[in-house]
């Protein structure tokens, strides 16, 4: 059992509807500690790929981005789902839904921040049904990019999200792969992954 799994049993809470609530320490509180050994993490597991690009997706995977890209020292681009006052109308656009707020979200991220000459490493908290991941994909190739490598923290495996990205080819590494879940019981059976 690695760190993120040892983390996930003791602070996870499972709520009905194949909810996963570990907000104390991945994406409302941060626990940096945990952070940076994911960060580590997806680093050891990329680091043969040449990087030029972290992308991410508003607004949970921005702490995990922000820590590769240090590692990588590459800068970290993140798409928005809200339109602000300094938006511009220059930008590559996709959509999402969203599992946990069930929500269709149009992502977006302004064109000089995606390049036909990006190796761009996709980075994010959860992957569930693929639908975040798939947008920023999208996102990467209307600017002509290359998508190097996906790296998530917690992967749902009961859900068709992974199984997509690997049959679609890409490289996917997830550092707790979750299979089974049960919200009476609070207990979680993580996929057993070689090292």
């Amino acid at each position: 059992m690695n760190f993120l799994e040892e983390k996930i049993l003791s602070d996870a809470i499972i709520k009905p509807g194949n909810i996963l609530k570990i907000d104390n320490f991945l994406n409302h509180q941060i626990d940096i500690g945990i952070i940076r050994q994911i960060a580590i993490e997806l680093k050891r597991r990329f680091g043969n790929l040449e990087v030029n690009k972290i992308l991410t997706i508003e607004a949970s995977g921005i702490a995990i981005a922000t820590m590769l890209g240090n590692l990588y020292d590459v800068p970290v681009v993140f798409a928005k789902k809200s339109e602000t006052a300094n938006s511009t109308d220059n930008k590559y656009v996709s959509q999402a839904y969203s599992f946990t707020h069930k929500q269709m979200n149009k992502v977006f991220v302004s064109k000089p921040y995606l390049h036909p000459t990006d190796r761009v490493l996709i980075v994010d908290d959860f992957l569930a049904d693929g639908q975040a991941a798939h947008a920023l994909i999208d996102l990467v190739h209307q600017a002509g990019g290359e998508v190097v490598g996906i790296g998530i923290a917690v992967e749902k495996g009961q859900q068709d999200g992974g199984r997509l990205l690997r049959e679609e080819n890409y490289r996917l590494e997830s550092i707790a792969i979750i299979e089974e879940m049960d919200s009476e019981t609070q207990s979680i059976r993580f996929r057993n992954q070689e090292e």
